[in-house]
C-alpha cells in the first residue's frame, strides 16, 4: 500500500477511490438482492382461502418459494421447474441452511392437489420438513 503524500499545507490525503469502490459494489448488490427476493411473490395469483393458521414466524428463515400457476407450471425463482429439478434445489439450499430452511408454496386456488403433492414428496425426500402454504385468512 502507498503510504500517504504529505500535502503542502502539512495534513494528509487519502485516496478515496477504493471505498468509493466498495460503496459502489455495496449498492449494486442490494439493489439486486432485492430486485430477487420481490422476484418470488411477483405471480398474481388467487390463493387458497383458509379458516385457520398460522402467521408468519417473527424470526426470519430460510425459505425457498414454489408458485404453481393455474397452468400447472411450478416456478421457483423465474424459472420452471419440475420436481426432479426442485428436490436438487432443496438438497443444496438444505446443505447451506440446514435444518431451518422453510418451502413456502404459494399456489392458485384453482390448482387441484395432484399438482402440489409432487412438490411434498420432492420436499420429503430432499429431507425438508417446513413446509407453509401460502394463503389468505377466510373472510366471514
Amino acid at each position: 500500500m502507498k503510504p500517504p503524500q504529505v500535502a503542502r499545507s502539512g495534513g494528509l490525503e487519502f485516496n478515496m477511490t477504493p471505498m468509493i469502490d466498495v460503496v459502489f459494489l455495496l449498492i449494486i448488490f442490494f439493489l439486486v438482492s432485492s430486485h430477487l427476493a420481490q422476484q418470488e411473490s411477483r405471480w398474481e395469483l388467487a390463493l387458497p382461502e383458509a379458516e385457520t393458521g398460522l402467521d408468519a414466524p417473527r424470526q426470519p428463515r430460510r425459505h425457498v418459494v414454489v408458485n404453481v400457476l393455474p397452468e400447472g407450471l411450478t416456478v421457483v425463482a423465474g424459472r420452471s421447474v419440475g420436481p426432479e429439478e426442485l428436490e436438487q434445489m432443496l438438497r443444496q439450499e438444505r446443505q447451506t441452511a440446514g435444518e431451518e430452511l422453510e418451502l413456502l408454496i404459494r399456489t392458485d386456488r384453482q390448482v387441484p392437489y395432484l399438482r402440489v403433492e409432487p412438490l411434498l414428496a420432492a420436499a420429503a425426500r430432499a429431507g425438508v420438513w417446513r413446509v407453509a402454504f401460502a394463503v389468505y385468512p377466510k373472510n366471514d
